[in-house]
Order: C-alpha cells, then sequence, then structure tokens
C-alpha cells in the first residue's frame, strides 16, 4: 500500500527528501541551546559547578576572553544565532512539507481520476460512485494531512529524542532511563488507543460512502423528489446517513482525544521525578549542578514533547490509515480490459459474429447469456426485442468490448474483438446508451466527444441525419447554445438526438442503438431510421427498442428470452413462426400502445 501511494510523489521527492533533512536541522539547534545555557549559567554562578564534559569549552571561551560580561556575550550570541537558525530551519521544512504534500495529493487524485478513466464496466461496477467520490476528496485530504505530519515530525521528533537522551545520559544517567521508560509507557498506550480507534474510522469512512450516495442520488433527481413531494422523506434520509457518520466519527474521536491527556500525564509525571531527584542531589551535593539541572529540564522537556509529537502523527496516521488503503484499492485494481501487444487497428467491415457466447457479470455468478450463436452481416440493420431483463443491453456491450465475454468469441470484421486496440475497437462500433448523457458546455462542445476535430459542415450534417438539426436552429444560439448542467435546458427526446448525432460523428462501421429513441415520437424516430438507411448504406446498425414500429422494418429481428436468442429473423417470418414476437406485436398494434 505504501508502495503505491509513494509512487505519487514523482517530482516533489526532492522536497520530500528535503523536508526531514531540514527538520534535523531544527532539531539539532534546539538540542544544543539548553547545553549552551548550562555553560551560560556556569559563567553567571560560577559555584554552580562545571560538568567534566564542558570544560574544555569553558577554557576556550576565557582564553577569548576573561571579562565575565565578556563570556557571556559569546555564550548569548551563539544562543542567539542557533535559535536563528532553528527558527530558519522550522520556516523552510514548513514550506517544503506544505509544498511536497500539496503536490503529492494532486499526483494523488489525478492518479486515482487517471486509473478509474481506464477501468472496464466490471471494474466499475466494484465500487460505487459515491464511493469513489469520497476517495477522490476526503479520503486523499485525510492523507494529504498525514504526510505533511510525516515528513515534518516523524524524523524531527525521534531525532529530537535520540538527541536529547545522549546528551541526558551524559549528564545524569540514573536520571535519564526516567525519559526512555515514559517513552515505552507512552508507545505501549499510543498503540492501544489506535488499536481501538481504528476500527470505527473504517466504519466512518463506509458510512461517508453511504451518505455521499444519498446526497447525490437526492441532487441528481431533485426534479422527481419535488414533482413527489418527497423532500421530508429526502431530509430523514439524509440525516439518518449524517447521524450514522456522526456516531462512528465519535467512537473513534473519543479513544484519540484520551491519547494526548495520557501523554500529558506521563510528561508531567516525569518532570516532578526529575525535579525530585535532581533537586535532592543538588541539596545533598552528591550529584548534578544547578547549570546541568536546568539542562536536564531542557532536554526532558524535548524528549516527552518529541513522543508528543510523534503520538500526534501517529494519531493522523490512525485516522488516515482507512483512507490510505482505500486509495490504494482504486490504484492497485487491474483493468479487466486491455489492449494486447501488436493490436489491431485496421476493421474489414462491420459484420458482427457471436460464437458460442455466454457471459456473466461476475466471475462464477449465473450466467445472463447463455450459448449464443449469431451472424450479422456488415450494412444489415437488426432489430433487437424482448422483455425487460431478457439481457439485451449485455448482449450488444460485448460488441465494443464495454464487458469481456466469459466464454466463446466475439468477432468484428472477421476479428476476436480482444485483438483490437480498444480506442480504435469503440471509435468504430458507436454506442448510443440506455440513459443519455450529455455533459455542462454548449451543444457543439458536446456533440465534438464523437470527433473532436469535426467541421461545422460534418456536424450539422450528423445532427440532420439524427432529426436535431431543426430544433438547434431555433434555439437562441444554435450550436453555441449551453446545454447546462447534463443537458437540463432540452426535453428527453431532445437528448437522445443529440446523442445519436454524437454517435454518428464518429463515422463508425457498427452503431449501436440501445432504446435510444424511447423518448422521441414515432415519426421522428421513423425519419431517423430512414435518413441512417440512405445516407449510411453500409453502416451496421443494431437497433434495440420495447416498440415493434421501431424495428419491424429491419433487415433481420433478434428476438431475447431469459438470456438466449428464442428467434431471430425477418418481421413476416417471425409474425408467423415465433409466439413471443407475435404476442408482442399484437399487444402493441391491436392495443393502441403504437399511437399512444
Amino acid at each position: 500500500m505504501i508502495k503505491t501511494l509513494a509512487k505519487s510523489i514523482r517530482q516533489y521527492k526532492g522536497k520530500a527528501i528535503a523536508t526531514p533533512i531540514v527538520m534535523i536541522g531544527e532539531a539539532a539547534m534546539e538540542i544544543l541551546i539548553p547545553y549552551v545555557m548550562s555553560l551560560l549559567l556556569a559563567v553567571i554562578d560560577p559555584n554552580s559547578g562545571a560538568n567534566e564534559q564542558t570544560a574544555w569549552l569553558q577554557a576556550m571561551v576565557s582564553g577569548i576572553t576573561q571579562n565575565p560580561l565578556g563570556q557571556v556575550a559569546f555564550y548569548g550570541g551563539i544562543m542567539f544565532l542557533m535559535a536563528v537558525l532553528s527558527m530558519l530551519c522550522g520556516v523552510l521544512g514548513g514550506k517544503l512539507a506544505s509544498e511536497a504534500s500539496a503536490g503529492f495529493v494532486a499526483n494523488l487524485r489525478n492518479d486515482m481520476y487517471s486509473a478509474i478513466q481506464r477501468y472496464s464496466f466490471s471494474n466499475i461496477d466494484k465500487f460505487s460512485t459515491s464511493s469513489l467520490i469520497t476517495r477522490l476528496t476526503t479520503d486523499a485530504t485525510n492523507v494529504q494531512m498525514c504526510f505533511q505530519m510525516m515528513i515534518r515530525m516523524l524524523i524531527r521528533s525521534p531525532m529530537l529524542f535520540l538527541f536529547a537522551s545522549v546528551m541526558s545520559f551524559s549528564i545524569a544517567p540514573d536520571i535519564a532511563w526516567l525519559f526512555i521508560g515514559a517513552a515505552v509507557l507512552m508507545a505501549l498506550a499510543v498503540v492501544f488507543i489506535i488499536s481501538r480507534a481504528q476500527p470505527n474510522f473504517k466504519k466512518m469512512f463506509e458510512k461517508y460512502d453511504k451518505l455521499n450516495s444519498v446526497a447525490q442520488e437526492d441532487l441528481t433527481g431533485i426534479r422527481v423528489v419535488k414533482s413527489y413531494t418527497r423532500e421530508e422523506h429526502e431530509i430523514e434520509k439524509y440525516e439518518h446517513a449524517t447521524r450514522e457518520v456522526y456516531e462512528y466519527s465519535v467512537k473513534a474521536e473519543k479513544w484519540l482525544n484520551t491519547m494526548m491527556p495520557v501523554v500529558q500525564i506521563i510528561v508531567y509525571a516525569v518532570m516532578l521525578c526529575v525535579l525530585g531527584l535532581g533537586g535532592s542531589q543538588i541539596i545533598s551535593n552528591t550529584g548534578l549542578t544547578v547549570p546541568n539541572l536546568t539542562a536536564l529540564l531542557s532536554y526532558s522537556t524535548q524528549i516527552l514533547s518529541g513522543i508528543m509529537m510523534v503520538a500526534m502523527v501517529l494519531n493522523f496516521f490512525a485516522m488516515s490509515m482507512n483512507s490510505a488503503k482505500r486509495i490504494a484499492e482504486i490504484l492497485e485494481e487491474v483493468p479487466t480490459i486491455s489492449d494486447r501487444e501488436n493490436a489491431v487497428k485496421e476493421m474489414k467491415d462491420g459484420s458482427i459474429d457471436f460464437e458460442n457466447v455466454s457471459f456473466s457479470y461476475r466471475a462464477g455468478g449465473k450466467a445472463v447469456l447463455q450459448n449464443i450463436d449469431l451472424h450479422i452481416a456488415s450494412g444489415e440493420t437488426i432489430g433487437v426485442i424482448g422483455g425487460t431483463g431478457s439481457a439485451k443491453s449485455s448482449l450488444v456491450q460485448l460488441i465494443p468490448r464495454l464487458y469481456d465475454a466469459s466464454e466463446g468469441e466475439v468477432k468484428v470484421g472477421g476479428r476476436n474483438v480482444k485483438d483490437y486496440d480498444v480506442q480504435f475497437l469503440r471509435d468504430n462500433v458507436s454506442m448510443v446508451m440506455q440513459k443519455n448523457v450529455l455533459f455542462s458546455g454548449s451543444i457543439k462542445e458536446n456533440l465534438k466527444w464523437g470527433n473532436e476535430f469535426a467541421t461545422d459542415e460534418e456536424i450539422e450534417a450528423a445532427a440532420a441525419s439524427a432529426q436535431a438539426k431543426e430544433f438547434i436552429d431555433n434555439l437562441p444560439e444554435g450550436y453555441d447554445y449551453d446545454l447546462g448542467q447534463g443537458g437540463v435546458n432540452v426535453s428527453g427526446g431532445q437528448k437522445q438526438r443529440l446523442c445519436i448525432a454524437r454517435a454518428l460523428l464518429k463515422n463508425p462501421k457498427i452503431i449501436i442503438f440501445d432504446d435510444s429513441t424511447s423518448a422521441v415520437d414515432t415519426r421522428t424516430d421513423a425519419l431517423i431510421r430512414g435518413a441512417l438507411r440512405t445516407q449510411s448504406p453500409d453502416l451496421t446498425k443494431i437497433i434495440i427498442a420495447q416498440r415493434i414500429a421501431s424495428v419491424q422494418d429491419a433487415d433481420r429481428i433478434i428476438v431475447m428470452e431469459d438470456g438466449k436468442i428464442s428467434g431471430f429473423d425477418t418481421h413476416e417470418n417471425l409474425l408467423k413462426n415465433n409466439e413471443i414476437y407475435r404476442e408482442v406485436y399484437e399487444s402493441q398494434v391491436k392495443g393502441g400502445d403504437d399511437n399512444a
């Protein structure tokens, strides 16, 4: 997991490495300041005694100047320089850490987003949209905060502890062991608290996913909510999701909030012991001097504050560990569909062959398509009809490799679809989805998704074939008309026609309409089919529809039932020989549904 996330540091690696080095400089200055202070106190009070380790330095300073005030100024100047260096190192370390962490998380978000874009439909099915959004936002922010704390403090604090411990042992080994005992006690307390908080954080982030899911679903369908006056119900649902996040957050934070009080109790207990033991040695004149006790107190503060800083970093680490795992899941997910080596970028024609194809959405799951054998000639118009859940959409999604067949082969242009470059295949097998999706921006910008280099003439020709030109010309700004978020400024039928025009701009060899004319009237539906038949005779067209009228003039019609092909023939022959097709036809034509 750490190795996976670390790949996103990239160009900020230098700053990430420089930060702890600079912070070590700050720690070194903080360690040396008490040492120099003890020398200064020895000058001020010569009777306080001098440590053997400092005698050589005191002698050297005495050689420079015999004047006590001069010696005070000398030591004071050194302390001032050390304080300035410590400040500069701290400021520089903070700047480097901020830049490294912000750059790291920017790369991390880009890497996650790029990984998601490479996913196949089966990969996407593993994650909910709300969960992906949480991972891209909240989880990434948690990891950023932890990373910044780690590179600033996780090196500085142990170094501070190490250096201060060495100096403490050089002054009073018997008292210095107190610090080691306190460090061990703190470590045990921190490990215990984090182990208790971690499961609650995991649950909290799962509830975050649910919270985002409720918000996304409600805001996406806000018009439906209002039309059914379900605002209060949706508010209650959101409040319930918020409450669940709150409950697990409180449980986790309750444990983490005990960390600092526990650490502080240990710190103050150690300080009291140092004062008691050190004071008794000074009074009995059996060990410490006043300058040394002053230095020892400073070192004890640094040792224990270093431990507190490590505890704080581990606090952040505990909060972000689950976030890091969730992000790593995104980055480590292997796309189930990818290009083979020497993938083909040439397609002979738009013929389609299914050879004993079976398909299930999950490995070992129920097969939604079973033993499909199907052969479609290039340029044919094929209708697909069947009841809800008959696997019509599953059948056509195998052609552009939105999913891969579990068994058998799907061929396009005489080659297995797995042999083609995925982008090339999907450029030549254009699909108008069941759910019409448009994006914020103008009509022209949306249509250029089909071909970003399309000329105005090509755009207008595609719009004309899709029977969209007339309503576009009547809009205030024509092709520059802003559709709004998700195409809210146009009707359902207009959306479908724009999506068809967008697909036609790819100039594909195969085009698939997955029930994508359901919102247009029968006349417009017929005009679209007529335009495609006359203007694109070599284009293989597959039309999934609920209305018999949309497919009855197709060259042949596939009748689906429970993941199997019940019939595959012309409209006339199916009426004679296929009971399912005949029942659908009679229910629509005789029942008058087609004229509704």
